[in-house]
């Protein structure tokens, strides 16, 4: 994920239940969530935190999604094909596809609502994805890095059209052979041209300015407070919506979370690990294993922080195993490499790319103490101070602070300098190039290793540390230009293994989310990689 993937508002601070909770005698067939997250914006086109994707693909969705069974479907796609070279794709829309505003007005969904949209994405928070370093839309790049130098005319030049209402032809700059699955993600979802050009700036402010193409459709938005959703009858397969509507209660402290939920006011809601051991084995207790990839980020451009062996040394110092076990406790696992586990499979042989690339992460601190020895040694130095950024409102980076805090400071040679700032605070000072090393997440945006990947390139926005090894871009680039599928994982194997033996990101754990959940609720479906991680479509209570 891009601009970084705004951490699942993960945290639940401690405080501790009374009873198992999640029953109510209640017959209602909404769905009720406990969020920690706010909503940042319903514009499809700009959204990047979890909470506002999830509630935008209630209302939306894309050519293809997420099925009953959690497998890859098309979704506005009635079918699809691509050309021998796999650089143009040409779909077909499904018959009688309509957009429904907040009043129950429809409007006909055309294959130009895709063109606008996408366009409309290029000068979003998620414009990667449309670009090279994601779906590799022919002249996306070229558009992008002309910034607002770009006319009219170089917008038009993207590629994707529609031929008529219900034909969209997309031409790429080479093949991708993730292209499906990214389609899935919400940038690709289309936007009704016609009313988003007549609310103009108030479009996605609020219900009124909002229209639906998916299963569900906003019915009240207090911000900061609560949105509610509804069943849209409009939606194509409204058929097997069998739910009435789903509500979410925004920015709930740990407090009121876990009393709604105890009292049945809340049917889901994600704990941390004060309250794993007190629900783990119980019915109302919930696992998802997720992409995340948390990792300390280094700023390259600083003297200390380029030096390999420093990189080497602090790596070596984490006990991974150990934080995710006693720290965290919610099924997190240490991180082997920057590519996620169970995330990316070998088109070929099916293996799971993790598997095949092996370990790359190891906790030892004599040889941790040898490469900083090396690294002070090759500084002329005796000592060092490296300072930590790390943000409060950015669950659970406080926790991996300070574990990684304990952990450096038996370094002899080494002070650690804790800088505790905001999630926005940490942005900037990391876009001045003012800071050391901070703590990241990354979370797949499809199914394939260059998501994790191309955070590396020395072009990528994402290369939020300042990377740049010309042999690491060329091995990609390389990749990318690859049709043989053997041969283009094998350079992608390549590529990670370059990755984590230069110390690019040092990879600490895979993230799992530990929730509460009322087991009268069946299918929620959770899916990494697949637009956004939770869909509420196919649920239904019993």
């Amino acid at each position: 994920m891009k601009v970084l993937k705004a951490a699942l508002a993960l945290s639940m601070a401690a405080a501790v239940l009374t009873g198992c909770g999640g029953s109510s005698s209640s017959d209602s067939n909404v769905f009720r969530v406990a969020k920690m997250g706010d909503i940042m914006t319903l514009d499809s086109t700009q959204a990047y935190d979890t909470t506002s994707l999830e509630c935008i693909h209630m209302m939306n969705e894309g050519l293809m999604g997420v099925g009953k069974d959690g497998k890859m479907v098309k979704m506005l796609a009635k079918s699809y094909k691509t050309s021998k070279d796999k650089k143009t794709w040409t779909f077909t829309l499904k018959d009688g596809l309509k957009w429904t505003d907040s009043k129950g007005k429809t409007t006909p969904l055309k294959a130009s609502d895709f063109v606008f949209s996408w366009r409309k994405g290029l000068k979003g928070e998620y414009n990667y994805i449309i670009s090279d370093d994601g779906a590799g839309i022919k002249n996306a790049t070229k558009i992008i890095d002309k910034g607002t130098k770009a006319t009219t005319k170089d917008y038009n030049s993207l590629g994707v059209s529609a031929p008529d209402d219900k034909t969209l032809v997309v031409k790429l700059e080479r093949p991708c052979p993730y292209f499906l699955d990214i389609m899935t993600y919400p940038v690709f979802y289309p936007q009704c041209e016609s009313f988003v050009k007549k609310a103009g700036k108030n479009y996605a402010n609020d219900v009124d300015h909002l229209i639906t193409c998916g299963a569900f459709q906003a019915k009240s938005w207090t911000k900061s407070n609560t949105i509610s959703f509804v069943k849209n009858k409009n939606y194509f397969d409204a058929k097997n919506v069998k739910l009435d509507g789903v509500t979410y209660s925004l920015g709930q402290d740990a407090k009121t979370a876990s009393a709604s939920f105890a009292s049945g006011k809340i049917d889901f809601a994600p704990i941390n690990s004060s309250l794993v051991d007190k629900y783990k084995n119980t019915k109302n207790y919930r696992v998802d294993k997720m992409g995340f990839v948390y990792y300390l980020n280094f700023n390259f451009t600083r003297k200390v922080m380029a030096n390999k062996n420093i990189r080497a040394a602090l790596s070596y110092a984490i006990n991974r195993d150990d934080f995710c076990k006693s720290i965290l406790k919610d099924g997190s696992v240490k991180a082997d490499g920057i590519v996620g586990k169970e995330m990316c499979y070998d088109p070929v042989s099916g293996k799971d790319f993790r598997d095949q690339n092996g370990n790359f992460t190891y906790y030892d601190m004599k040889k941790a103490q040898k490469y900083l020895d090396k690294g002070l040694k090759q500084l002329g130095k005796k000592s060092v101070t490296i300072q930590l950024l790390y943000s409060t409102n950015e669950n659970p980076c406080s926790q991996i602070a300070q574990y990684l805090q304990n952990s450096f400071s038996k370094l002899k040679g080494l002070k650690i300098d804790m800088k505790a700032t905001v999630r926005q605070g940490r942005i900037d000072l990391q876009a001045k190039k003012d800071f050391d090393m901070t703590i990241l997440n990354w979370g797949p945006d499809y199914t394939d290793p260059t998501t994790y990947l191309n955070i590396g390139l020395s072009t990528n926005s994402n290369n939020r540390g300042f990377y740049k090894n010309k042999k690491y871009d060329a091995v990609l680039h390389k990749a990318a230009n690859t049709l043989d599928e053997e041969a283009r994982w094998k350079l992608l194997l390549k590529a990670e293994k370059m990755f984590n033996e230069d110390y690019v990101d040092v990879p600490i754990y895979q993230m799992s989310q530990s929730s509460i959940m009322n087991p009268k609720w069946h299918n929620l479906i959770y899916k990494n990689a697949m637009g956004a991680s939770y869909t509420y479509t196919y649920m239904y209570k019993k």
